[in-house]
């Protein structure tokens, strides 16, 4: 079975992402000129388990033919997917590409549980799920497009991992950074994830700050977004603690 290179993000980024939202993210990327890199369309199996990051690894399917899509078999050779189930590191996040096929599911609950067991940090896709309530009980990030009935082989043929797909319209390069929570999925393109995270995660700070001042009474103009004198004040409460008084 061929090897998937794991493709870890800068040390300390993840943690700086798992400490911004998707929202605060999507506006850092704004500031950047990005405007179309959240999935939109995908939500979470499992409310319960639905804040992730980590890099992509990417799975491609297209659609099914009779000819070559069958019930699986002990012997069939290794498939795209199987590849992907089995080689997936850990905390690499599995996107996976149907060209937003929903007819069939891409995974069930057995492929979900060993992606689980083996440590990956979540899978996202623009397709379907099967067993839904299984899915919704497992502790492992899993977004998707709709829930399906049929096996993937149904209506979907994979094809190759690792190279660059389209997840419902958004580019997503291998080893780009992936972050999920309840409001939904975005990739930071590779090259600018470490400005991102440092960024995102500083506007974090700033906005809860701001939340503290609003919830004492004070306006939004000069607050948000903030003028040279929330700046000066927000600085001082960095020097003194963060304090939520």
């Amino acid at each position: 079975m061929t090897a998937i290179e794991p493709m870890p993000l800068p040390d300390g980024v993840t943690d700086l992402l798992l400490q911004a939202s998707t929202a605060t993210i999507t506006m850092q990327l704004l500031k950047r000129g990005f405007r179309g890199l959240a999935i939109n369309g995908v939500r979470p199996m499992n409310p319960g388990a639905a804040r992730f990051a980590g890099p992509a690894v990417t799975l491609r399917y297209i659609a099914g033919r009779e000819d070559i899509c069958q019930p699986p078999r002990p012997t069939d050779p290794d498939s795209a997917q199987r590849v992907a189930i089995e080689g997936t590191p850990a905390g690499h996040v599995l996107v996976i590409s149907t060209d937003r096929e929903v007819r069939a599911g891409t995974l069930g609950d057995i492929l979900a549980w060993r992606l689980k067991m083996r440590g990956v940090a979540a899978v996202v896709t623009d397709g379907a799920m099967r067993d839904a309530p299984v899915m919704a009980g497992i502790e492992l990030p899993i977004f998707a497009a709709a829930n399906a009935a049929p096996a993937s082989m149904t209506n979907l043929h994979p094809v190759e991992v690792q190279t660059p797909i389209g997840c419902n319209g958004v580019p997503v390069f291998p080893g780009d950074a992936i972050v999920g929570d309840l409001d939904g999925v975005v990739v930071i393109p590779r090259h600018l994830v470490e400005e991102v995270a440092r960024d995102s995660a500083e506007q974090e700070r700033l906005e809860r700050f701001i939340q503290l001042q609003v919830r004492k009474g004070r306006a939004i103009p000069g607050l948000y977004p903030p003028d040279d004198a929330t700046r000066t004040a927000y600085r001082a409460w960095l020097e003194a603690g963060e304090p939520e008084g």
